[in-house]
């Protein structure tokens, strides 16, 4: 497949236990909703024209020697240095910065998103579906903050859902973007949600009140902590420790309403 992107296989290593590959400065990854795939890299490469790079770096993609983004359900995209860190206060001005690029953006609404946990958390977030949630994994405790929930007069927009994981540090440079999970929900609710994943992962609490000035924030954030409640409580394989990070991270945030 390194041949297809013009690049030898002689000089391919496995990245990420084998889901992904590098060859030199390209990285292969597995494509497997090729309509999804395709608007990944339209939207990648809009976004790396429209950011300053010193502010972040985005991973291009990489069309193949005959100009497709998918070739045999692989994709390719620049390899960028760095590893994830769990930075609170730079991730959520990054997350700041990508969508105010992204409100410059004439994108459809995007495809469906092949993650069906996210795609089903964020509906019930946002009251568009209604699934009963194990109790044991947080399913009363989204009961009861869903209570709290309040019509917000936001505009739709492009949205990341999952930022702060999608973003590699180096030192030597801005904040790296190698992923993008969309949802079509008010712009700053991806802030949110970068901001709640921050505080779940220990960030100091005041990093949401540094916030505060964002429009509807508080309405945002507890969206954003049912949406990361739904998803926990309906993936199998999330940790049963994460249930009380969210806890915590939900007073917090009740605390703002």
């Amino acid at each position: 497949m390194c041949r297809a992107f013009g690049f030898s296989v002689d000089d391919a290593e496995p990245l990420r236990g084998g889901h992904a590959w590098r060859c030199g400065e390209v990285v292969l990854e597995g494509a497997h909703e090729r309509s999804y795939a395709v608007w990944l890299a339209s939207t990648m490469t809009a976004l790396d024209e429209a950011v300053d790079p010193a502010e972040l770096r985005v991973a291009r993609p990489v069309r193949s020697s005959d100009g497709r983004w998918v070739v045999g359900g692989w994709r390719a995209r620049r390899h960028l240095s760095g590893a994830p860190d769990e930075r609170g206060e730079q991730s959520v001005l990054t997350a700041v910065r990508l969508h105010q690029a992204m409100a410059t953006l004439r994108r459809p609404e995007p495809p469906s998103v092949p993650d069906a946990v996210f795609a089903t958390a964020e509906r019930l977030a946002w009251g568009e579906r209604y699934q009963a949630l194990d109790e044991s994994r947080g399913g009363r405790l989204f009961e009861i903050l869903a209570l709290a929930c309040r019509p917000t007069a936001l505009p739709p927009g492009l949205v990341h859902g999952a930022l702060f994981g999608a973003l590699l540090f180096d030192d030597a440079g801005p904040p790296g973007l190698v992923d993008f999970v969309p949802c079509w929900r008010p712009v700053e609710w991806g802030v949110a949600l970068t901001a709640v994943d921050a505080l779940v992962a220990g960030a100091d609490s005041e990093l949401l009140r540094r916030w505060a000035h964002l429009p509807e924030w508080p309405q945002l954030l507890l969206r954003a902590v049912l949406c990361r409640l739904a998803e926990h409580a309906l993936d199998p394989y999330s940790p049963a420790s994460r249930l009380d990070d969210l806890r915590r991270a939900a007073k917090e945030v009740t605390q703002l309403l």
